[in-house]
Parts: C-alpha cells; sequence; structure tokens
C-alpha cells in the first residue's frame, strides 16, 4: 500500500479538479477484472459482485485547496479557499492549475517586520493573504492564472522515522482511505462489493450524496484520515486519537451518530484479530458518512480512520503501522461477514 500512498499524495486532486487521482486509480483497477465506471459527478466506482448485501465503501478522492477569486493591480491574486486554517499559509509555495501549465507560486503576506503591533496579535485571516506568481501587472496575471484556477499545495511525500514508520505529504485525508479501499479491491468478499472513490467530500460530502443513489447501499463503511490531536500539553483523554495507537473507529463526528451494533461489531472486529485499535474520540467535522447513512430510507455506516497529525494543511503526519490497522480492520469485518451482527439487528 505504501507505494500506492505515496503516488496518490503526489497528485493534485482537491475539490472539483480530481481527475488526476481518478486516472491514476482506474489504471490501477484495470487488471483487477471489475465492473468500474464513473458517474456524472465524476465518482468512480469498482464493482465486485458477490452473493451477500450491496456493501459500499467509500474513500474520497479530494482534498483541501484553494481558487482564484481575483487579480490585484500589482500581478498578486486573490483566492478562495476551504478547511485551511489561514495560519498553516504563509510562505508556502503551490502550484496555480493543473498539468503541464500549471504555474509555481507562493503565498504572500505582509512582512513581520512591517506589521503593526495590533495586526501582529490577530490571527490572519485569508483576505489578508494572497498568491504571488511573480506576475508585474493584473493583466499579466490575469492571463496566466484566470478566476476558477485550482490552486494546490506543493508537497513532496515521504516516508520518515524509525525504520521508516511514518509517512508525510498532502492530502493524507483521504489518499490514505483511497490507498487501502484499492487494497481491499484486490480481493474478493462474500458480499455484493462497491468500492466508491468519491468526489467533493470537502465541500460537503456532495460526491457521497449521488453514490448513495447509484449503489443504494444495505451497508457501508468509510475509510478516512482523520485528526490525530496527540500533541504535547494535552491529557489522554483530550486527544481525538493518537497516531500509532491503531486505526481509529467513529463513535460520532458532526454529521453521524455511529449506530452502537455497527460500532460493537468493529470492535470485536478488532479484538478478534488482535487489530491495534482506539476510538475516535471526537464530535467535531465529518465524513462521507454522514451522507450515506441518510440516504434511500437509512444505511448503517461504520467510519474506520486513520489518525493523522496536522491534517488540512500542506504536509500531514501518519503512521504506516494504523494504515495497516484500517486495511486489516475493514477487509477482517467483510470477510468474518459481521454484517450481519449489524443489519440481522436492524430497528434495535
Amino acid at each position: 500500500m505504501l507505494e500506492g500512498l505515496m503516488a496518490l499524495c503526489a497528485l493534485p486532486g482537491i475539490s472539483g479538479h480530481e481527475g488526476p487521482v481518478r486516472a491514476y486509480l482506474k489504471e490501477a483497477l484495470s487488471p483487477l477484472g471489475l465492473e468500474v465506471f464513473t458517474d456524472p459527478m465524476g465518482n468512480l466506482y469498482a464493482h465486485r459482485p458477490g452473493p451477500g448485501p450491496r456493501v459500499m465503501v467509500a474513500a474520497h478522492m479530494d482534498e483541501v485547496g484553494m481558487v482564484v477569486r481575483g487579480h490585484r493591480e500589482d500581478g498578486t491574486l486573490a483566492y478562495d479557499a476551504a478547511g485551511i486554517d489561514p495560519r498553516v499559509m504563509p510562505g508556502k509555495r503551490v502550484w496555480v492549475g493543473v498539468g503541464p501549465t500549471a504555474l509555481p507560486g507562493v503565498i504572500g503576506c505582509k512582512a513581520i517586520h512591517l506589521q503593526t503591533e495590533e495586526e501582529f496579535k490577530k490571527r490572519i485571516p485569508h483576505d489578508a493573504l494572497y498568491l504571488d506568481i511573480g506576475a508585474g501587472s493584473r493583466e499579466e496575471a490575469m492571463a496566466k492564472a484566470p478566476v476558477g484556477a485550482p490552486v494546490w499545495f506543493q508537497s513532496a511525500p515521504m516516508v520518515l522515522g524509525d525504520q521508516g514508520s511514518l509517512a508525510t505529504g498532502g492530502a493524507l485525508d483521504d489518499r490514505l482511505g483511497c490507498a487501502i479501499l484499492l487494497q481491499l479491491l484486490q480481493e474478493a468478499f462474500p458480499c455484493d462489493f462497491y468500492g466508491v472513490f468519491t468526489v467533493q467530500e470537502e465541500l460537503g460530502t456532495r460526491g457521497a450524496m449521488a453514490a448513495t443513489a447509484q449503489v443504494a447501499p444495505q451497508l457501508a463503511l468509510v475509510l478516512e484520515g482523520t485528526t490525530a490531536n496527540d500533541l504535547p500539553g494535552l491529557r489522554p483523554d483530550q486527544m481525538v486519537t493518537q497516531v500509532g495507537k491503531g486505526a481509529a473507529i467513529t463513535l460520532m463526528d458532526g454529521r453521524i451518530l455511529a449506530l452502537p451494533r455497527m460500532v460493537n461489531a468493529l470492535f470485536q472486529t478488532a479484538k478478534a484479530h488482535n487489530i491495534p485499535h482506539q476510538p475516535r474520540r471526537g464530535v467535531r467535522g465529518g465524513t462521507d458518512g454522514g451522507a450515506i447513512h441518510q440516504g434511500l430510507g437509512g444505511c448503517p455506516v461504520g467510519g474506520i480512520s486513520v489518525p493523522c497529525r496536522y491534517i488540512h494543511s500542506p504536509n500531514s503526519l501518519c503512521s504506516l503501522g494504523d494504515m495497516e490497522a484500517a486495511y486489516q480492520l475493514a477487509r477482517h469485518f467483510l470477510l468474518d461477514e459481521m454484517w450481519k451482527e449489524v443489519l440481522h439487528h436492524a430497528g434495535t
């Protein structure tokens, strides 16, 4: 999985511009003999028919990013961003556009030496920042980077830590889930299995809404990179998840309250196979599960995540052991037909 993760993290794929990620995944799926197709929104489906219930496993292709919003007289660009803390922005290198015509740029702000005491004390807002692509005039900037051009962080994925136990790079949320799902699709399971690589999760789980209507799943799993709040000065009970402590099982977030029977089935699976695991304690944020569980009359959804430090920034960090644990948890949940524990007790 590591090779796939590194390749996926090197690709651009902000919300609405997931094409390079989708192309990589389609090529990787082509030798597997699956039914592979896309929908009008750009979701990528891989269907492996089987005898059991219709199970959808989802991971989103998109990452947080920016778009060009306007051009200033000095040639710098105004931008809009979604899901990114402006405090991580100044001085970061970016690409403006996708493909061979993409332009390098830098996110600029007023130098610390020039800030007033009041400005220095305040959290810098996005509208005080700008993109610098080296253009000398508004006209040059407009010609090189039109309004709506996608902007994504320059970030080279790499392995680090003792014996290469950690990985860092952009878009671990959710190229981790994509790499795990791609690995799951190598194997047959006793269910009617739909692997779905969704679009526009970071803009409100829009792709998952369409995918739920397309597949009409009876049960779903969502694979994610999630917040790890294991930072200095915090007590363990204040940490959403911890890097290196195993796969994170969702209890609830801002969009979903996981069904107790689903949570129990995931914990039972992890314990039965000695898979390192932990609860995801946070109640903020959301995943594709928020859209899937409300679709078409309701669908039980389980969340399996890989903890990531510095999420929604140019460089997140995760444990490769946690990625393996998340893969094994999803794999054994499917192999052990643990959906029976969930669907048999529907309504209780």
